[in-house]
């Protein structure tokens, strides 16, 4: 199964010519989901040629510009196809307001239902059938949230040849022990799935971070991310400025990985706008001193998120 992260937008506060504002796209086999909108994103949709009818949900961070000026466009966008299943839109109080606002004020057509669900305390947002997306608080200037998404763990491994040692046959027996069944043998024996299979695998996990004060306690939200996408505004010699606005340095982004355990990749985004791209080598240098397999997102640049195991 295909778990794929797109940068649509790695800039934050205002948008720049070679770096749109602040917004991710997950792919998950046929379905999409969307955190954050800020400027520019369905321009970076249609560049990565990207079905925009599959997006299921939104999840806004924050109500900020920099964060949501995108969504009235990818509101539009939808209507372009024959979509007919709900888009649901999470995020923060006030964000039905401006959907409404924007749809009253715009004249948008919409050609299908708009679900907002608005919240304010860390929950699990959406749940899917061996997955779920989870809310958890952030301290910015506004009430403000980060994402995870998490798959179940995934069976063990089966053996056939433990399974055939236990006298069970090849067929539709093997299927059940591999859904996690006991199964009955033909006399009256029963076998349990842990006598044919290998210890339970994990799923994947992606985290998301963004305009945020550093806290510890967040390290614990994003532990066990196959990738942690998190804000590096800032160069550590700003640390001031960082608290004064209420977001992070890339290296205290670092700390968080490093601290959370088990995080295999970091990847900075939401850069202040003091800096170019060529500058932006100052803030990878830093982070890689905490946290070495970090890397600088860019525009339009895809992780594919695999299993390890």
């Amino acid at each position: 199964m295909n778990l794929e992260a797109f940068v649509l937008g790695s800039g934050g506060m205002m948008p720049l010519p070679y770096r749109q504002l602040t917004s991710m796209l997950v792919r998950r086999e046929g379905e999409l989901f969307l955190f954050d909108a800020g400027e520019g994103t369905q321009v970076s949709i249609r560049r990565l040629n990207l079905r925009w009818k599959k997006i299921t949900a939104i999840f806004i961070s924050h109500m900020h510009a920099d964060h949501v000026t995108g969504l009235p466009g990818i509101l539009m966008l939808s209507s372009q196809v024959d979509r007919e299943e709900p888009l649901y839109i999470f995020g923060p109080p006030r964000l039905a307001e401006y959907i409404e606002q924007n749809r009253r004020l715009l004249d948008m057509y919409i050609n299908y239902d708009i679900v907002v669900r608005e919240i304010s305390d860390r929950e699990v947002v959406w749940q899917g059938e061996d997955y779920s997306i989870r809310a958890f608080p952030l301290k910015h200037t506004k009430m403000c949230f980060g994402y995870a998404l998490e798959e179940s763990p995934r069976p063990g491994i089966f053996y056939p040849d433990k399974a055939m040692s236990q006298g069970v046959p090849r067929g539709p027996l093997w299927s059940e022990l591999q859904s996690g069944k006991t199964v009955t043998l033909s006399d009256g024996r029963e076998v349990r799935p842990s006598e044919v299979m290998g210890e339970p695998r994990s799923g994947r996990k992606f985290s998301y971070v963004t305009d945020s004060l550093y806290f510890p306690e967040i390290a614990k939200e994003v532990s066990n991310s196959d990738l942690f996408i998190c804000e590096g505004m800032f160069e550590h010699g700003l640390v001031d400025s960082a608290i004064e606005k209420r977001h992070m340095t890339a290296r205290q982004a670092a700390q968080i990985a490093q601290d959370a355990g088990n995080v295999k990749q970091l990847g900075l985004i939401h850069y202040s706008p003091r800096y170019a791209d060529r500058e932006l080598k100052v803030l990878l240098e830093e982070a890689r001193e905490v946290f070495p397999n970090t890397v600088l997102t860019k525009d339009r640049m895809r992780f594919s998120i695999e299993f390890i195991d």
